[in-house]
């Protein structure tokens, strides 16, 4: 799976053929459908093991019982999944592929285990619930997908821009800094002062 997920991304899904992933771990295309029926069997495999890597990655947010640092606190582990395997990100949310059959899945949709994109909603819900995003702001699920527009922005540019000079980049950990200074400026109610 990391040989076909390597020429996914580089190659795109279109070129890629399962002898070529066949030949890059040294089998043979006929050994290789004994493991998946065909090359959709191939990347659906290969983006159900992304996603359950990523979800147990933020799985341990949840033990944070304070609604705020657990928002807080997905954010930074989204990212530094992002950025530790940049191969499984490309993968999942920077490679097109087309649509997967969710019947043909082997992760349970909005089940918090196993979907990333659950939790996050679950995370950004309790959050909202909580009462801690501005009064104006009555749409947790709009909230979680501006949220996750931002941290894949930010990981999208680093994985496959940081290199490069054309621009001069501020540290990661200062754009980190940034992100979440706008977010709790723009989502969070402001304090009050007594």
């Amino acid at each position: 799976m990391d040989a076909a997920r390597e020429l996914f991304i580089h190659q795109g899904i279109e070129a890629v053929t399962m002898r070529a992933v066949a030949q890059r771990v040294g089998y043979t295309a006929t050994s290789l459908y004994l493991y998946f029926s065909d090359k959709e069997a191939l990347i659906r495999a290969v983006v159900d093991a992304d996603f359950l890597k990523l979800a147990q990655a933020l799985k341990s947010t949840f033990e944070i019982s304070d609604p705020l640092q657990r928002f807080l606190q997905f954010g930074q582990h989204y990212i530094e999944f992002a950025l530790k395997y940049p191969n499984h990100y490309r993968m999942m949310f920077m490679t097109p592929h087309p649509p997967l059959a969710p019947e043909l899945s082997s992760i349970e949709r909005h089940n918090p285990e196993q979907d990333a994109y659950a939790q996050l909603i679950e995370v950004v819900t309790s959050a909202w619930q909580a009462g801690i995003f501005r009064p104006t702001l009555t749409d947790p699920v709009l909230i979680a997908q501006t949220v996750w527009s931002a941290m894949h922005g930010l990981c999208a540019l680093q994985i496959n821009m940081c290199h490069d000079t054309w621009v001069n980049w501020r540290p990661l950990e200062s754009r980190m800094q940034a992100m979440v200074q706008m977010w709790t400026n723009g989502f969070l109610k402001a304090p009050t002062h007594e």
